[in-house]
């Protein structure tokens, strides 16, 4: 038998701790106006050390999908967690979640895609499950940027944009193919990689032991660098080619969309696509503004806050874009 896979719960959690741009002028040469008007975000989260971690918050959001999809903790058969910023070097953060939240000994994969990485997890549950191999898997995408980021001056271009939070979904299986994930479309471009990285710590070119070796307190290789135009440039090219792939892949047309989750990367970008493909503000859900960019975590957050405040409806043509570091990207179509 033929199965589609459904998003059958949501949940999100962000930290309490708000980080306004006027904080942010407190510490580096920075200011409200300059953020705003080069990434419309104008507020973020920030953890407080010693009460969250990647792996806890995407906790907090999973319990509040696996309630809402009414799936039973125990029927969970399969853990997916998206992350840049895992609490270890190693272990991932699967494992840990399948630990906390007192799963069986389910399998846990740990996914790597940064910006694209839960349309990533996405599309390896929707594959899980379309083959019968599994019936509900616990999809999480989790981020702390916060603690890992060069809050001064000189890091300014790359940290006034991230914040930390994380999102859950939960996939089941659904036999009407009518419905749920139609399909998902994903690629990457890594001659492109080091244009938006972090390249320490690193066991193919500067590990631990190198950090501490040359003590070097102008050492920027564990910072995050971004080549911001040359990423802008690139993902409205590619935001653009995988939603109309993702389209015309279900002979559907841009009017067929009734809502647009675009990862929240720069409010900018969003509203380019949107002008592009015409658009109107009820048909694109963006809450950067208030979040800043959570990477893995931004589309389940932005998708869990629309589908509460009743934008997205049974029957609804949902697509989700991302494109990030790697270069990678991609896209899923969800008929809800």
């Amino acid at each position: 038998m033929k199965y589609h896979s459904k998003i059958t719960g949501l949940g999100y959690y962000v930290p309490d701790n708000i980080v306004t741009n006027d904080d942010l002028s407190k510490i580096m040469e920075t200011n409200d106006e300059w953020i705003q008007e080069r990434t419309g975000i104008q507020e973020r989260r920030h953890i407080i050390r010693g009460e969250d971690t990647t792996t806890t918050m995407g906790v907090k959001a999973a319990k509040i999908a696996i309630e809402r999809s009414g799936v039973a903790k125990e029927d969970i058969d399969f853990v997916i967690f998206a992350t840049l910023s895992p609490d270890y070097y190693f272990p991932g953060p699967g494992v840990l979640v399948q630990r906390d939240l007192g799963l069986r000994t389910v399998g846990a994969l740990d996914v790597r895609n940064q910006c694209s990485g839960f349309v990533y997890a996405v599309s390896i549950a929707d594959q899980y499950i379309k083959t019968g191999m599994y019936k509900n898997i616990l999809v999480i995408g989790s981020e702390v940027h916060s603690t890992g980021l060069d809050m001064t001056t000189r890091g300014r271009g790359v940290s006034v944009i991230f914040g930390d939070g994380a999102g859950a979904a939960v996939l089941s299986r659904e036999e009407d193919t009518s419905k749920g994930i139609l399909s998902t479309h994903l690629h990457s471009e890594g001659q492109h990689a080091e244009e938006l990285a972090l390249q320490a710590p690193g066991m193919g070119k500067r590990w631990v032991t190198d950090i501490i070796a040359d003590n070097d307190p102008n050492d920027e290789s564990y910072y995050p660098y971004m080549n911001g135009q040359f990423v802008f440039k690139n993902a409205v090219v590619r935001f653009s080619e995988v939603i109309n792939e993702g389209l015309q892949a279900n002979n559907l047309q841009v009017s067929d969309i009734n809502m647009l989750i675009p990862h929240q990367a720069n409010l900018r970008i969003s509203q380019f696509i949107q002008q592009k493909f015409k658009l109107s503000d009820d048909q694109v859900y963006n809450n950067i503004q208030k979040y800043g960019n959570t990477t893995a975590a931004s589309i389940p957050i932005a998708l869990t806050e629309a589908w509460e405040k009743g934008k997205i409806k049974e029957g609804d043509l949902v697509v989700l874009a991302a494109f990030g570091s790697g270069f990678t990207w991609g896209s899923a179509i969800i008929r809800w």
